[in-house]
C-alpha cells in the first residue's frame, strides 16, 4: 500500500510540474506569474510541504533552463510553495491558511529575496528591497484566488478528501462557513480577470471596454462578496436575537 502511494504521489507530482511549467505562461510579466501559485497551492495541498517545494523548484528550474526566465521563476515560488503547505498542515486543513501562506511567501519573503539575486547576480539597477512586492503580491492573489476556488470546489463534493486518502496524505474536513463562501465568491473576480484578459490577448480585442472589463469584473465579484457577508452576518444575528 504505502509503495502504490508513494508511485502515485510521483506520478501526480510529474503531472503537476509539466502542467506548471505549461501555463506558466498565461498573464506572465517579470515579476507575476499567478498560475504559478495556482499549481503550488494545489500541490500544497494534496502532496503537502515538501513536495510542493520540490514542485516549485523543478518548474523554475525548467523555466529558467527553456523559457529563458531569470531566477525570479524560483524566488517567486519556492517560498511560497513551502509555506502554503505547511500552513495547510498546521491548520488543520484550512484551504484558507494554505492560501494565506502562498501569499506571505511569495508575496513578501519572495519578492524581498528577490532583491539581492537579481541586483547582485543578474545586475539589474534601480531596484528596492520592496520594489517586487506589489507585482508579486498581486500574482499570488490571481493565482491563489483560482486555487481556492478549484479546492473549495473538489472539498464540497468530497473529491479532495478521496484523492488525499488515496495518496496517503492527511485528510481534513473544511466546513463550508460564511466567510468560506465569502472568499469564494471574491476569488470568481480573479476567474473572471483572467478569463477577459485571456480572450482580448487570444482574440486581440482592443477598446477601453476590454480594458476596463477584467477591473470590473474583480470590482464587481469583490462587492458581491461584502454585500453576501453583511447579509448573512445580520441574517444571523437577527436568528440568534429572536
Amino acid at each position: 500500500m504505502k509503495r502504490s502511494e508513494n508511485v502515485l504521489k510521483l506520478v501526480l507530482l510529474a503531472m503537476l510540474i509539466a502542467v506548471g511549467v505549461v501555463i506558466s505562461p498565461i498573464l506572465r510579466v517579470e515579476g507575476m506569474c499567478p498560475m504559478a501559485h495556482f499549481i503550488n497551492i494545489v500541490c500544497s495541498v494534496l502532496l503537502g510541504p515538501w513536495y510542493s517545494l520540490l514542485c516549485a523548484t523543478l518548474i523554475g528550474i525548467i523555466r529558467m533552463t527553456m523559457m529563458g526566465i531569470p531566477p525570479l521563476a524560483l524566488t517567486g515560488a519556492v517560498f511560497g510553495a513551502f509555506l502554503s503547505g505547511v500552513f495547510y498542515r498546521a491548520s488543520k486543513g484550512k484551504l484558507l491558511a494554505a492560501f494565506a501562506g502562498e501569499v506571505i511567501g511569495t508575496g513578501i519573503i519572495g519578492a524581498i529575496a528577490s532583491y539581492p539575486v537579481m541586483t547582485f547576480i543578474m545586475g539589474r539597477e534601480g531596484l528596492g528591497w520592496f520594489f517586487y512586492v506589489p507585482s508579486f503580491i498581486c500574482g499570488t492573489l490571481i493565482g491563489g484566488s483560482i486555487a481556492y476556488v478549484f479546492l473549495r470546489k473538489l472539498t464540497a463534493n468530497g473529491v479532495l478528501g478521496q484523492m488525499q486518502k488515496k495518496l496517503g496524505s492527511p485528510v481534513y474536513v473544511d466546513k463550508t462557513s460564511v466567510l468560506s463562501e465569502t472568499i469564494t465568491i471574491a476569488a470568481f473576480g480573479a476567474i473572471l480577470f483572467v478569463v477577459a484578459s485571456l480572450a482580448a490577448g487570444v482574440f486581440k480585442l482592443s477598446g477601453r471596454i476590454w480594458e476596463i472589463l477584467p477591473y470590473a469584473a474583480l470590482i464587481v465579484c469583490g462587492a458581491a462578496a461584502v454585500i453576501y457577508y453583511i447579509a448573512k452576518r445580520t441574517k444571523k444575528d437577527d436568528v440568534k436575537h429572536q
